[in-house]
């Protein structure tokens, strides 16, 4: 353990009024290895899932638009005439 670590350790058994070597016992106790991993592909698979929501809703948008240019457009030609 780091210097830094160790003072990091240190400052949040305290802020948890805890003794240091309490806070890593619980620590320890409490840890499960792959945990992280499984929230972190949660939370890649439901970005991935807006990711795709936003694209599809932005190319219903840009459609919409080109259709209301080209709407514009004729009626503005008709105008002209």
């Amino acid at each position: 353990m780091t210097p830094v670590e160790k003072k990091t350790v240190v400052a949040k058994a305290k802020k948890a009024g805890m003794k240091t070597s309490e806070f890593m016992r619980l620590a320890a106790r409490d840890y499960e290895p792959g945990d992280n991993e499984k929230l972190l592909d949660a939370m890649i698979d439901q970005m991935n899932r807006a990711t795709a929501n936003a694209s599809r809703s932005i190319d219903r948008a840009l459609s919409f638009v080109a259709k209301s240019n080209k709407r514009i457009e004729n009626m503005e030609k008709a105008a002209r005439k």
